[in-house]
């Protein structure tokens, strides 16, 4: 349209010239013409203003205020009717040039439209004819067939610029995309899917394996139980139903068969366990999906397999009771040696107690807002603790005599974890869809930065080859060197994989087929084969 036009019209437009509107005093004294509203006749118009306002005697008073009335709509006006004989039939204050002159801008605008209806019209024809073409020619999208013509109006060349713009944009980014992963069968061929662990009736957030003998999974879920697995079998062995709240992290001891789970019941329990692994079973062939992998894909969310925790042996008691903590306990880990625990909880404070008394030795304060995990350092008297309020700290107990913190600022966000590795690395992750990779020595500044594209939950790093797990609450799962190189995305899709957020990853290097376990809130744990050598090899 050419110029701003002081007025809002319908845009069905063609054949029908816009009504008048006019912004009146509402009192209807002071000589001022009530005009009439809309379908109603011309001469009728005063009394039907009248009786309005005598309807509404407390508008009359608002003397400042403002009422919009319209005249009779044109259309009802005979075909024949002049300009000037309307102009002449209606009483109206406003001077005849002024209205003459409005007329003519309602014609103006009306001509504007009628070309721009016209234009869309065309418009439309050769869409259409574009489409009929596109259809006709198959691959010849960009018009480059010389025997069929080329697309000559503006409609179809723009098509045809925006359709070839769109297919480079596309190759790029997938061949960015497929370089970054090695293509997809390679990435299938790497990491693939053995086992899946259901039994849970709501979210599990946290597991673990077990440091001695039977090797079993341990799983800690928002049902209020803690399951112990069969890693080969995927078979239930045990529950545990102590906690009267959710249980929020399952950790075992070094040497010896108890467990240490932290609840929303404010409390971390110390409990034994005795399972018995069932007999070993033909390995799965992970070159197709299995049966298994297939009915629990399509299993619905309220139901649990035949092995469920109902039909398995269940532990009520617990050997201890950790209750120093005044909000949610959200983690706990041994330290080295087992004799101690520490506790992370949502009362801003960690905890750390003596495993043979349940005595509290040590209340570690400094967070200024809830802690989200904890973890101890696989061969030192060294314990980190993460909070919501974008920190991390490193605690210090190796000399009886001095507990020394240290205060790390590296995320934007909530620290949702920060672990340990074998050597002399703390690995941090946040919501901030960031991991940093820090060095004890000098811890002024990540050495590495991974960024990703969603917030970071509890990730692990392997023992052997230092490969860190980082599970997304989009769903996926990535795997990243201790230098932030990116080495592969777990496979997942609607039959494989997690459907909901992947809350923890834990890795179990000692088992050679299912040396990578995950869990989430869709209620299921995966155990899955991570061809590691070939992975690095890949890098």
């Amino acid at each position: 349209m050419k110029g701003s036009l002081p007025f809002a019209l319908s845009s069905s437009f063609v054949g029908y010239e816009p009504e008048l509107y006019f912004l009146l005093p509402a009192e209807t004294g002071g000589g001022q013409p009530n005009l009439p509203t809309r379908g109603m006749p011309v001469e009728g118009g005063s009394s039907s203003g009248s009786a309005s306002a005598a309807r509404h005697p407390k508008q009359k008073r608002k003397a400042h205020s403002l009422s919009i009335r319209r005249t009779n709509s044109i259309e009802e006006r005979p075909l024949g009717i002049q300009r000037g004989d309307m102009l002449e039939g209606q009483d109206s204050k406003l001077p005849l040039s002024l209205r003459n002159n409005l007329l003519d801008l309602f014609g103006q605008i009306e001509r504007e439209f009628e070309n721009l209806y016209i234009e869309n019209l065309e418009l439309r024809r050769e869409i259409d004819s574009l489409n009929e073409r596109l259809t006709g020619d198959g691959q010849t999208v960009e018009g480059g067939d010389p025997t069929k013509g080329a697309l000559k109006t503006k409609a179809s060349h723009s098509t045809s610029q925006l359709s070839q713009k769109l297919k480079t944009t596309y190759k790029a980014s997938t061949s960015k995309i497929v370089s970054s992963f090695k293509a997809t069968a390679g990435s299938r061929a790497l990491c693939q899917l053995l086992k899946e662990y259901v039994g849970h009736r709501d979210g599990i957030w946290d597991l673990s394996i077990t440091r001695t003998q039977p090797v079993v999974l341990g799983t800690a879920s928002a049902d209020h139980s803690a399951l112990l697995w069969s890693i080969e079998t995927g078979k239930c062995l045990l529950r545990y139903a102590g906690h009267a709240g959710s249980v929020n992290s399952i950790k075992f001891h070094p040497t010896e068969q108890m467990a240490l789970t932290a609840s929303g019941d404010q409390t971390a329990h110390i409990w034994r366990y005795m399972v018995q692994l069932p007999a070993p079973q033909p390995p799965p062939d992970v070159s197709a999906p299995c049966d298994d992998d297939q009915d629990s894909s399509d299993r619905e969310e309220g139901e649990v397999d035949g092995e469920g925790p109902c039909e398995v042996p269940t532990v009520r008691l617990a050997t201890a009771t950790l209750k120093s903590h005044q909000g949610v306990v959200i983690a706990a880990d041994w330290l080295v040696g087992g004799r101690q625990v520490v506790t992370a909880s949502w009362d801003r404070a960690a905890n750390l107690y003596e495993v043979e008394t349940s005595e509290l030795v040590h209340t570690l304060t400094g967070h200024d807002q809830e802690l989200t995990h904890c973890c101890t350092h696989p061969s030192q008297r060294l314990v980190v603790t993460s909070s919501r309020d974008t920190t991390f700290r490193l605690w210090d107990f190796r000399d009886p005599s001095i507990h020394s913190v240290n205060v790390f600022q590296g995320h934007t966000d909530t620290v949702t974890s920060a672990v340990f590795t074998v050597g002399d690395n703390v690995v941090s992750g946040s919501d901030d869809r960031t991991v940093k990779v820090w060095d004890l020595k000098n811890m002024r500044s990540p050495i590495a930065t991974i960024r990703t594209d969603s917030a970071v939950n509890r990730i692990s790093v392997s023992a052997n080859q230092r490969i860190i797990a980082l599970p997304h609450d989009n769903r996926q799962v990535r795997l990243f060197d201790m230098s932030g190189a990116r080495l592969a995305r777990l496979p997942r899709s609607n039959r494989m994989g997690h459907r909901r957020m992947v809350c923890c990853t834990a890795w179990n290097e000692e088992n050679q087929s299912c040396n990578l376990f995950t869990c989430g809130f869709d209620r299921q744990a995966i155990g899955w084969n991570i061809n590691i050598p070939a992975l690095l090899q890949e890098k």
